[in-house]
């Protein structure tokens, strides 16, 4: 740190030169990000409250309530009128806390001493933190193509599984576990469910509301207890601002810890000092959009997924699935995939590539444009005939 300070106009002219090295969504080029550009309101929102802090909320108890609605807000599309939970920093931390919910219920109620939790092989990597975190093990399950198999699932259950837990929109490819039939296999055993909508929670329902067929995947299953969905994603909210709901109070309860000096006397979250911001942006962002906003969000962006989906099969390229949501998963036959990444950031495209199978995967936000795709079928085409 230099001994003297800086001019404002230095600071921002040092910044803006790290800043241009940034990639932006705006752009349209970066094609592997399951984040996106948050609406003005919720960045102007988000400034607004930068100094309230919800580790202490007996001093923001404007902002509290804030956080309160946002979450009874959320809970409306996923079938819980008064749900319990909190605005957090992203999916791994909503994750995190469903999994030390579940652990502490099993030890607290159910003598499990050495907790499992079964997870999907299709699971985010969260769920690997968190078995290192709390002492878990980290039970995967076989899989039916690239969704749980539920008859492995079932037989890998045992007296120390603690939770299990099924996927709406995996990270790779944008697919739905049949969480109506993990609900029952949960519900037979007693056993904890944790649901992964951190991608799928802000589309899903609304593509429901259009008619695509999907399975149940929320809290109209009785046995799901707690479900990550994350506003950041395509709930167009600023980073960070992920979202973790749960059926019960008790699931809190059960991770309450003692803060004597704080207005507040016990808390459940992971951090302490959490900001109230991206509650704040996440409810202004929630009533400016409203239902119909998200309805046209989730049809725009599947109608340029089926356009980029249909564009790669006429230029000879191979999908993984048939895209259930706005995540497109492809490769060429006869170009290694992670050449094929290599050439497309040559041109100036930031793809990612899925681990199972091995793949091109683009998830198809809203910053993404029809130009933009019909650019990338343009240059996908040329790698293919230069190959």
């Amino acid at each position: 740190m230099d001994r003297k300070p800086k001019s404002k106009e230095e600071i921002f002219e040092e910044l803006e030169q790290y800043q241009e090295k940034d990639m932006k969504y705006s752009d349209g080029r970066i094609l592997g990000s399951m984040c996106t550009e948050a609406e003005p309101i919720a960045k102007e929102v988000f400034y607004k409250f930068i100094n309230s802090n919800l580790g202490d909320p007996g001093l923001f108890p404007g902002t509290k309530a804030i956080e309160d609605k946002a979450i009874k807000m959320i809970g409306s599309l996923v079938s819980i009128d008064d749900p319990y939970g909190h605005i957090v920093t992203g999916g791994t931390e909503a994750n995190l806390m469903a999994m030390r919910a579940a652990r502490n219920y099993a030890r607290r109620y159910k003598n499990i001493t050495e907790p499992e939790m079964i997870v999907p092989k299709s699971a985010h990597f969260s769920f690997k933190k968190a078995a290192d975190m709390f002492g878990m093990k980290l039970v995967e399950a076989d899989m039916d193509g690239y969704l749980i198999d539920v008859n492995s699932l079932e037989n890998k259950i045992n007296k120390n599984t603690a939770v299990i837990v099924a996927i709406a929109g995996t990270t790779e490819l944008g697919l739905i576990d049949n969480v109506e039939e993990i609900a029952e296999i949960a519900k037979k055993h007693d056993i904890y469910l944790h649901v992964d909508a951190a991608f799928g929670g802000f589309v899903i329902p609304f593509l429901k509301e259009e008619g695509y067929d999907f399975p149940k995947f929320d809290f109209s299953l009785d046995a799901v207890c707690s479900m990550t969905i994350d506003p950041h994603k395509m709930g167009l909210s600023v980073i960070p601002s992920g979202c973790i709901l749960f059926r019960d109070k008790k699931y809190l309860d059960v991770m309450a810890v003692k803060a004597p000096y704080l207005t507040k006397k016990e808390q459940s979250t992971i951090v302490g000092t959490r900001s109230g911001a991206s509650s704040a942006a996440t409810l202004a962002v929630m009533e400016s959009l409203g239902r119909e906003g998200y309805r046209k969000l989730a049809l725009d962006v599947m109608d340029k997924t089926m356009m980029l989906k249909e564009g790669l099969e006429d230029i000879g390229y191979d999908l993984v699935v048939e895209p259930q949501l706005n995540i497109v998963a492809f490769y060429h036959k006869d170009i290694d995939t992670d050449y094929l990444a290599d050439l497309l950031e040559q041109r100036g495209w930031r793809v990612s590539t899925s681990f199972y199978p091995k793949a091109i995967r683009v998830i198809v936000m809203k910053h993404i444009s029809r130009d933009n795709i019909r650019d990338l079928l343009v240059d996908l085409k040329a790698i293919s005939y230069n190959i």
